[in-house]
C-alpha cells in the first residue's frame, strides 16, 4: 500500500504543476518560454524558503521531474558548493548538481536523432 501512495502523490503533485502551466497557457498571454522560465525561478524560490524540499520528499519524481524541480536542484547545488568552495561554488554548483540530468538529456536526444527518420517536405 505504501508504494501505491508514493505513486499517487507523484501523480497528484506532477499533475497539479502541469494543470497550473496549462491554465497559464490558456488564460494569459504568457508565452511557453516565459512560463518555463517562471517555473524554474519558482523552484529556486520555493527551495529557498524551504517549501520545495519537503515536497520532493512527499512526491518524489512528481516534484523533481518538472522544471520547478530543475530550479530547486540548481539552487540546492549552488548552496552546497558555496558552503564547500566559497564564491567559486556559485558559478560551478548548479552545473555540477544538474550534470547527470543534462548528460542524460544530451545522450537520449542524440539516440532519438539517430533512430528517428527524417521526412522530406
Amino acid at each position: 500500500m505504501d508504494i501505491f501512495m508514493d505513486y499517487l502523490w507523484a501523480f497528484l503533485v506532477g499533475g497539479v504543476l502541469c494543470v497550473i502551466a496549462q491554465i497559464l497557457l490558456d488564460k494569459t498571454s504568457l508565452t511557453p518560454a516565459r512560463i518555463l522560465v517562471g517555473y524554474v525561478v519558482a523552484g529556486v524560490i520555493l527551495g529557498a524558503v524551504g517549501v520545495y524540499g519537503p515536497l520532493t520528499e512527499l512526491a518524489g519524481a512528481g516534484a523533481t521531474t518538472p522544471l520547478t524541480g530543475f530550479g530547486y536542484l540548481i539552487a540546492k547545488g549552488v548552496r552546497a558548493a558555496v558552503d564547500e568552495k566559497g564564491l567559486l561554488g556559485a558559478l560551478t554548483g548548479g552545473i555540477a548538481a544538474a550534470s547527470g540530468g543534462i548528460a542524460a538529456a544530451i545522450c537520449f536526444g542524440y539516440i532519438a536523432a539517430l533512430v528517428a527518420r527524417r521526412k522530406t517536405k
